[in-house]
């Protein structure tokens, strides 16, 4: 099933304006996650919100916002005051400006969304918009409001639709000079920048993310299979990084080694039935993880309809 909009409204340049709908462009649920436990009982730990002074449990229609003025100080905001600060861009995302991709600062990227034409009408607006950009080879920037902030949103062409990522404000990034500061000014010699150069290109690929794999999930899913099944846990051996003592000893030692090719995988062997342990009254199946049960139920055909015998 498709996810909910996280945002519906108008998008607008100048007089031209369209319904869309906003939508998370990536997600995290399909990630193994866990829940807190008591270690003594096992159940689950429960959350309960609590009179920090009474200590009594405070129901949720008693709970309003407040902003700390000093220790002891609190001001009161209702959702029904939150509501009424009026931003034109709680509704209407409207085009203030187009830049160039180059000009936008990574450190200013948030998370990206799909934007979409809502509903049947609209369409011809939208591709107007997006074509434009598309066109002008520009990003189109804006602002909309999501959960209670108002948010700088950065538009560009994405196939049929538009992606929007959301930025931060100058406020939120750090200064980078307060960590890089204490970098020492150090004169790299053509020898070392050679050397290094000629790794990189044994390196050189193309961005291609269906080829990367998210060991840390795999090795999680491991372990679960492994203590569902009442296997002992062994400790494996953490990698270790090494000072370099001869810099470029060691980079002539790497190109050595990238132009052998990667250390092969050791290739799995079939793995024997596991046999039930005593007294297990149904089989345990080892998990999958998420993702793979997603991937699985989308490549499932879908079943054929029965014919009615007449």
């Amino acid at each position: 099933m498709a996810p909910r909009a996280n945002w519906k409204g108008f998008l607008r340049l100048s007089l031209v304006t369209c319904p869309v709908a906003l939508y998370p462009a990536t997600s995290e649920s399909e990630k193994v996650s866990f829940n807190q436990l008591n270690r003594k009982t096992g159940h689950r730990i429960k959350y309960a919100k609590v009179d920090a002074d009474t200590g009594e449990e405070v129901d949720n229609e008693d709970i309003v916002k407040g902003y700390k003025v000093d220790t002891d100080t609190f001001i009161e905001v209702t959702k029904e005051e939150l509501e009424n600060v009026a931003l034109e861009s709680t509704r209407t995302i409207e085009i203030d400006e187009f830049v160039d991709r180059s000009e936008i600062d990574p450190r200013y990227l948030i998370r990206a969304y799909y934007l979409r034409p809502d509903g049947k009408v609209g369409h011809d607006a939208f591709a107007v918009i997006r074509e434009t950009i598309r066109e002008m080879n520009k990003v189109a920037i804006g602002r909309v409001v999501l959960t209670n902030r108002e948010h700088i949103i950065a538009l560009e062409p994405l196939d049929k639709g538009l992606m929007g990522t959301l930025l931060r404000y100058p406020y939120e990034v750090r200064s980078a000079d307060e960590y890089f500061d204490d970098i020492q000014d150090v004169k790299v010699t053509k020898d070392m920048l050679d050397l290094a150069k000629h790794i990189v290109n044994q390196k050189a690929g193309h961005f291609e993310p269906d080829k990367f794999e998210d060991q840390y999930e795999t090795a999680l899913i491991e372990l679960i299979n492994q203590k569902r099944a009442g296997k002992p846990i062994t400790a494996k051996a953490r990698p270790r990084g090494e000072n370099v003592v001869d810099l470029m000893d060691a980079l002539r030692k790497s190109i050595g080694r990238d132009a052998a090719g990667p250390t092969g995988a050791p290739k799995k062997t079939a793995k024997k039935p596991r046999k039930a342990a005593a007294g297990q009254k149904e089989m345990l199946m080892p998990i999958t993880g998420k993702k793979a049960a997603k991937e699985a139920a989308a490549k499932k055909p879908a079943a054929r309809p029965q014919r009615k015998s007449a």
